[in-house]
């Protein structure tokens, strides 16, 4: 356990209202993110009763797990119950508390309501809310004090302090008014008030007033409690008068720790387990739409409802908001949800037509609201469920045969006799599940849309509505090539030779993203001496813990680029005008589309141009002031009538500059959302400056609708014409723009897909990026509600930078024009070109004096390496250390250099993308200093956890646990001293990897568990990680498999990575790496490597500052790394608060690497990132060499520290007022950059609170239900005698198995025990991850069902599921275990029962296991083993397969449709070798769970083998060829040889 805690906490000047601390240094409370465990129970037929309550306490219990807490374990993040509004309880308390008789039901509501401690301030929000009421008609019955019982409840100090006055509110229906009338009067008397209290500037307490709910159909109490707290906390809940039919619970997992009552759930109508990835956009749509909504329902009123997305909520608060507008203005509860939260129907050829009319035509009225996500609703007539369109959050539910549902994020949550059970399902991608309490029945999906897909007539409003550009071509007027003024143009743009080199040249000769390597070491956009481009100030925003990245390629299926634009009628009305919408496949138009539109005059819809350039003589701040005419004239135009406007670049001449395209657009998007015209009116660019990836997604992400890059399509025509592009390929114009249309499409689905946004219809507006370096005035102006938290480049800069841009292309005198495109050394390093950390001039001398290990060479290199930081290439190059604050020590008193090396580790380089030459010597080197070298994604080869015969160990300390889990076994996770969880990586975060065929040769593939010869994929999301609750379980699954390794999770940096850091301390984290954007990779896309993540600097900073106000710093160890060179480097990261440091390219680079940026192509001239193995025996690098380095930087560190006055590390750790920036550097943008953020001390929330790691994690490891097992199993582990028992088991026992198997191979090695040595059998609903990492040996078999994760790791080990005997369900129709099961298996077996959720065998790599049926995206990247499935499978079966069998019974012959063919073949099984193989799988099925399925099929054998399909991958299919057929070349020249020997010549 955790020592116990001074009393003193967070509660320190902490008062009720208070919502987070305000916004200092690098900490923003607009970060603040959360996820949590969800689930209702109801009585199918509506009879209320107390029982149910009872349940949900229950339910709300056993996913205590799924929530969190803060440095206080009794204050929980929140917990919440919404219940039917108790009738009889109320009328009783009215009469009782207040003397007052209740109308009958429906005529009166009741609220729970939050209200300020002070109590004039409390007294003038009741008695303006009186008036509200009175104003509306409706009558104030009373207020009633709801009982609470701190005390019993042990409430946290930090929830008691922020704790508000709660009290409930009675109003009485005017006569007359009832049913809906009077829930809209409610809702509108609840908006005024909330509008009036919560942003009242003369209230301390504002934020306090919150109205849980106000209604007469539900009632909720909720707040900052754990589970275990809130029925005894709020009394009212336990009076057996407390009546309900319907329970719906939460439990919330907060990423920070500061106290939000009003945060906790369930909102007012849903409770939300997931992230809303788009959130930016959805607002500023909703508030663009106010200026158009119109409802008879409300009147004049309606104003009253706006903003309908209050401030201050969370992504569920205003999800909740917009789902409770739609709801009050007319349409259904259902209707509302499948509108917001839609399935993936643009490429479902499998759906109904009028499902999918029905969605397209509510893709005209709104915007899907994406991200993971498991919804559960209620109005009281109706309670359901939703999952979003990926399946990325877990759902369950039973029904039982006394009319009970009960839905969850896991199974177990309540106890039910086994043949109480009717039916077992899950909530699947984008299907809802509905109670109609009226009716008394589940309504199924199916039944459900179907009703309302034929409500209106869709299709036929799209077909005859919707307008599309087919129709308006062709456009004579579409202008083409340009030779004459080219080069001019492109010149002023920007453009350079690397530009066609690198980006648009690659982008369509690839038709993808162009890919490189090593990372970025060029200079921020902000600290260039050059002119950059807008968009290089502006950071791509990506995916990490709280939601997952989206493969993009293999899960196509999901994803979409179809958008439709142009004027947006009334939200709250459904016509078939609301199908009158421009219809756009593609956002990048040809010149012939922009054309059609330019010149449109088509049912009734017309276009305006507006030109965006400015005058270039007219001096300074013209830019601004044509920014502003720009907004005005495109606000005209909309009053003018116009259906679209066009902004243009296209007049752009020696007398004219363009504004940034990027800036005119984000300025007109955002004056037209302030004004409420944004849905009036279409937005298209025709601009000559974007024509990257990123500049596309930045235009789209504010709020362009289309762009038309007519100057990237001319320069790709020139250089068709001047021979640079493939003859072949590009035959003529047209087909160019269609390959740089794929090109850029295909990056944008990367780019949306690292956020975990699946259409651009939802990326579009939604800002998902970070500016740094910009200055307030150009966020306010163009780019509003985008973080910019360094300070620095403003209007007047960015307008110098267009004028010298400009001025290349148009020089003021003639003579000095240059016809050629410059070479500005962006991606590769020139002389005279952009600056570099890594030039040749530091490469060589940190060779030198890596080589030599003379401290005069290493001196050299650290004063040009910190000499080029200090030419602006990074921000802490801006800063210098204070010296005379603390008196300086001696030299000998500082921490000796072999205690500080032994904070050094290595970067994760897999062993794959460099050579095992290379990462074995790091290891060895580091093992030496007493560091930590890490195996990167690769896995490790067993063979290296020996000692060698000198002494030295080339076992890395570091096992890394990264999205593809290669070679990640029992055994791997055994031999660690830190496991490290990869969430993203530095130089493409939110991105997976591929590791090439190529590469994949035999002892690779044998550490990796694949084929050789067979590529590899990373997918880019953990499969087990979709949120925030998901990681807290890997770490404990990971700390269970090695209890005394210490558990790391590797962040990126970006804005928030605090907060998420803080949820990552909650997760139980015992330490966390800060990554930061400048290291290297093997290979990405260039669009990542340039403009995804951020300096390491900014990382760091922000994760201290965060934790030290959360009082989670003492938790965990922090680390930084991403381009760290000198020991300068070392301290400055210390000072902003990391213990421990990283280095990848350094070591690298003392082992000889000369940044050729070729890892990629597998040709490292000197043998460092290669397979080849020619130019493996290049490799002349030593572990000597790294040691060396090491000690010159921990040397070179102590100087500092000495010089700073600091004797040890920890003193130094966090101590940012020893930083201050240097004086001004007359540099024409960097002397504005503020670091004050960087620079601001962390605030202490209270004297106690410490600024480094002081204290272990508390695991839980000794409630764990191995304890037993273990126990049980003596025998076995010490003497490998044989062992059987019986056991219960809860969801609660969740990773079970896994330190049985720890203990296992730590005393078996490797091989472990002979298989079914060790037999446990369940008999329950198991806890996640239920056998996860099993080693040989041992068999858990249970009798019940189980959760998600199911096998995760599987190392040997036999798991065998099925349902109870008694059960009354048939088991092959009913789901038996969660998603994820058998993740990263590589080998043993395992046998279930029914049916699997979504994403079985995702990453098998050897384990063989048979299924009675799969959810959608089953097999998805499996490299080995076999899948039997006997039953039905989902959507996108085999996706990114590329080794391993599956075999698929299909005897309704509807296999074929679901699969994704993009990797394998469908075969017949008509082998021996399968046929044999296939039917001991099912025998074995038959033995272990008594399948009836299997039953059935042997005794149709061999009959049903026809209805098998055989699932090939197709490379692993041409590899065993090709194997095959040189086994029988070497057997048919062994049969030669010996042939030949026995060939005796005859005598002449």
């Amino acid at each position: 356990m955790a020592p116990p805690r001074d009393s003193m906490t967070l509660s320190h000047n902490i008062k009720p209202g208070d919502t987070f601390p305000p916004a200092r240094g690098l900490y923003s409370p607009d970060q603040e993110r959360d996820s949590c465990g969800v689930g209702f129970i109801a009585h199918v037929k509506g009879q209320p009763s107390h029982q149910i309550i009872r349940d949900a306490e229950h339910l709300l219990c056993r996913m205590d797990h799924r929530g969190a807490r803060g440095a206080e374990e009794n204050s929980g993040d929140g917990a919440g119950i919404l219940t039917a509004l108790p009738h009889a309880f109320l009328t009783r308390v009215a009469r009782d508390e207040l003397g007052i008789e209740l109308p009958e039901a429906g005529r009166f509501s009741a609220g729970v309501v939050f209200l300020p401690t002070i109590e004039a301030e409390r007294e003038w929000c009741k008695k303006e809310f009186a008036r509200i009421c009175d104003e509306e008609g409706q009558s104030l019955v009373g207020w009633r004090m709801v009982p609470t019982n701190a005390k019993d409840a042990d409430l946290g100090p930090t929830a008691l302090a922020a704790a508000p006055q709660i009290e409930q509110v009675l109003i009485a229906a005017e006569d007359g008014l009832g049913g809906d009338a009077f829930e809209r009067k409610l809702y509108l008397i609840r908006k005024r008030a909330s509008h009036l209290f919560r942003s009242n500037p003369d209230l301390e307490q504002a934020k306090a007033f919150y109205v849980c709910s106000l209604s007469t159909k539900v009632l909720i109490y909720k707040g900052m409690l754990t589970p275990s707290q809130l029925i005894t906390f709020f009394s009212d809940l336990q009076e057996e008068d407390y009546e309900t039919h319907l329970a719906m619970v939460h439990s919330r997992f907060s990423t920070n720790t500061f106290p939000s009552w009003d945060r906790a759930q369930p909102n007012r109508f849903m409770s939300h387990n997931g992230e809303i990835n788009t959130l930016r956009g959805n607002v500023n749509w909703m508030t663009a739409r106010e200026g158009v909504a119109q409802s008879d329902l409300f009147g004049e009123s309606i104003e009253g409802l706006f903003p309908v997305v209050e401030p201050d909520c969370s992504d569920s608060g205003v999800f909740d908001n917009a789902l409770e507008f739609l709801l009050m203005t007319g349409r259904t509860l259902q209707e509302s949800v499948m509108m917001m939260v839609p399935e993936a129907w643009q490429k479902n050829e499998l759906m109904p037509k009028e499902k999918r009319d029905f969605y397209e035509f509510h893709s005209c009225v709104m915007e899907p609201w994406d991200g993971p996500a498991s919804i559960a609703f209620t109005d009281g007539n109706y309670i359901g469920a939703v999952l979003d369109r990926n399946g990325l959050r877990p759902s369950r539910y039973y029904l039982t045969h006394d009319d009970r549902v009960i839905m969850a994020s896991e199974v177990g949550v309540l106890p039910l006799d086994n043949d109480m059970v009717k039916f077992k399902g899950r909530l699947e991608p984008g299907r809802m599940f509905l109670i109609d309490f009226v009716a008394g029945r589940l309504v199924p999906d199916e039944e459900l849309k179907q009703e309302f897909a034929n409500r209106e007539p869709y299709g036929e409003w799209l077909n005859d509505e919707r307008l599309s550009l087919r129709s308006l071509l062709p456009e004579p007027r579409a202008l083409g090539l340009d030779q004459e003024n080219l080069m001019h143009r492109m010149q002023a743009f920007g453009y350079t030779a690397e530009t066609m080199q690198f980006m648009l040249k690659p982008l369509v000769e690839q038709l993808r993203d162009p890919v490189g390597s090593m990372g970025n070491d060029s200079t921020l956009a902000c600290l260039s001496d050059r002119p950059r481009m807008l968009y290089d100030y502006f950071k791509q925003l990506f995916a990490q813990v709280t939601n997952p990245p989206i493969d993009s390629i293999r899960e196509e299926i999901i994803m979409s680029l179809e958008c439709y634009i142009g004027p947006e009628p009334n939200l709250l009305e459904i016509t078939r005008k609301h199908a009158h919408r421009l219809r756009l496949r593609h956002p990048i138009l040809t010149n012939e589309e922009l054309a059609a539109i330019k010149y449109m005059d088509h049912r009734g819809w017309r276009s305006k141009t507006i030109d965006i350039t400015f005058d270039r003589y007219e001096g300074v701040g013209e830019m601004s002031r044509a920014i502003n005419r720009v907004c005005l004239e495109a606000e005209k135009a909309i009053d003018e009538g116009y259906s679209l406007v066009v902004l243009s670049d296209r007049m752009i001449d020696k007398n004219h500059v363009s504004i940034s395209a990027l800036a005119a657009c984000g300025a007109v998007h955002h004056h037209l959302v302030k004004r409420a015209k944004r849905t009036r009116i279409g937005l298209v660019v025709e601009t000559g400056e974007a024509r990257e990836v990123h500049h596309h997604c930045l235009l789209i992400g504010y709020g362009a609708d289309a762009i038309n890059p007519y100057l990237a399509f001319e320069s790709l025509w020139q250089a068709r014409r001047d021979g640079l592009l493939d003859e072949d390929a590009h035959k003529n114009d047209s087909l160019v723009v269609s390959a740089y249309r794929k090109g850029v499409g295909k990056g944008m689905l990367k780019v949306m897909a690292k956020m975990g946004i699946s259409t651009l219809q939802s990326y579009k507006g939604a800002q998902i990026f970070e500016a740094v370096g910009l200055a307030d005035e150009v966020i306010d102006l163009c780019f509003v509600g985008t973080a910019s938290r360094l300070q620095g480049v403003g209007l007047n800069v960015l307008e110098q930078e267009a004028l010298r841009r400009h001025a290349l292309g148009y020089p003021h005198k003639t003579q000095d024009q240059i016809n050629a495109l410059p070479n500005p050394g962006e991606f590769h390093w020139r002389s005279a070109g952009e600056r570099h950390g890594w030039d040749p001039i530091v490469i060589s001398t940190l060779q030198s004096a890596a080589r030599s290990g003379d401290q005069g060479a290493y001196e050299k290199f650290a004063e040009q390496a910190n000499d080029e930081a200090r030419a602006n290439c990074t921000l802490r190059g801006l800063l210098r250390f204070k010296v005379g604050i603390n008196p300086v020590v001696r030299l000998e008193d500082v921490e000796p250099a072999k205690d500080i090396v032994k904070r050094f580790c290595t970067g994760a380089m897999s062993f794959g993308s460099i050579s095992a030459e290379a990462h074995e010597s790091l290891a060895v080197a580091l093992n030496r200093v007493g560091g930590k070298s890490n195996t990167g994604e690769g896995g490790e080869d067993p063979e290296r956890y020996k000692q060698m015969p000198s002494g030295d160990s080339r076992r890395s300390a570091i096992k890394q646990i990264a999205s593809g889990r290669f070679g990640v076994t029992i055994w791997y996770l055994a031999n660690a001293d830190e496991l490290q969880i990869k969430m993203a990586q530095g130089a493409k975060p939110g991105e997976g990897g591929e590791l090439p065929g190529r590469k994949v040769d035999e002892v690779i593939a044998r550490i990796r568990y694949s084929t050789p010869g067979v590529g590899l994929i990373s997918p880019p999301p953990h499969h087990d990680i979709y949120s925030i609750e998901d990681l807290a379980q890997l770490i404990h699954d990971l700390k269970n498999a090695n209890p005394s390794a210490r558990i790391s999770v590797k962040l990126v940096s970006e804005v928030g990575v605090g907060t998420i850091a803080a949820g990552v301390a909650k997760a139980h984290a015992d330490h966390i790496l800060i990554s930061g954007d400048s290291g290297g990779t093997g290979a990405s896309p260039l669009t990542s490597i340039k403009h995804a993540g951020l300096p390491w600097e900014l990382g760091i900073a922000e994760t201290h500052q965060t934790l030290v106000l959360n009082d989670l710093r003492s938790r965990v160890v922090l680390q930084t790394d991403g381009g760290l060179k000198t020991g300068r480097d070392v301290v400055i990261a210390a000072l902003l608060g990391a213990e421990e440091m990283g280095f990848s390219t350094g070591p690298l680079i003392a082992l000889g690497c000369i940044m050729m940026r070729k890892c990629h192509l597998n040709t490292c001239p000197v043998g460092i990132a290669t397979q080849d193995p020619v130019l493996r025996k290049k490799f002349a690098g030593t572990a000597e060499h790294v040691v060396n380095y090491l000690f010159m930087v921990a040397e070179e560190a102590r100087q500092h520290m000495a010089s700073l006055g600091f004797r040890r590390m920890d003193d130094m750790i966090g101590r940012v007022d020893l930083l201050e920036k240097r004086d001004a550097i007359n540099h024409w943008k960097s002397d504005g950059i503020d670091l004050t953020p960087v620079l601001t001390a962390a605030v202490k929330p209270h004297q106690k609170v410490e600024v480094r790691c002081t204290q272990k994690q508390d695991h839980g490891l000794e409630n764990a239900l191995d304890n037993k097992l273990i126990e049980l199993a003596a025998d076995a582990i010490h003497h490998g005698k044989k062992i059987n028992q019986e056991l219960p088991i809860l969801n609660i026992n969740r990773t079970v198995g896994t330190m049985l198997s720890h203990e296992v191979v730590k005393t078996w090695g490797e091989r472990a025990l002979p298989i079914d040595t060790i037999h446990f059998k369940f008999n329950g609903s198991a806890g996640q991850s239920f056998g996860a990492f099993l080693a040989r040996g041992i068999t858990l078999e249970l009798e019940g069902d189980s959760n998600d994760y199911v096998g995760k790791g599987l190392s040997g080990g036999r798991l065998i599921i099925y349902p109870p005997k008694e059960s009354s369900f048939a088991p092959e129709e009913n789901v038996i275990i969660g998603n994820v099961a058998l993740y990263g298996a590589t080998g043993g077996r395992a046998f279930f029962r029914g049916l699997a959720a979504e994403r079985f065998c995702v990453r098998n790599s050897g384990a063989r296991a048979v299924v009675e049926g799969v959810g959608d995206h089953a097999c998805e990247y499996m490299t080995g083993g076999r899948a039997v499935i006997l039953g039905p499978t989902g959507l996108n079966f085999a996706a990114g397969m590329s080794g391993g069998i599956a075999y698929v019974w299909d005897p309704n012959k509807a296999f074929e449709e679901r699969c994704n063919k993009g990797t394998v073949d469908l075969e017949a099984i008509d082998t021996d070798e399968d046929i044999v193989e296939l039917r001991e799988l099912i025998e074995l099925h038959k033995q272990y769970t008594d399948s009836t399925v299997a039953a059935e099929i042997l005794d149709a054998w061999p009959d049903v083998l026809s209805e098998f399909i055989k699932v090939m991958p197709t490379d692993y299919k041409r590899v065993l060829v090709e194997r095959k057929k040189h086994d029988e070349e070497m057997e048919l020249a062994i049969i030669d040889d010996d042939a030949a020997s026995q060939h005796i010549p005859e005598k002449e």
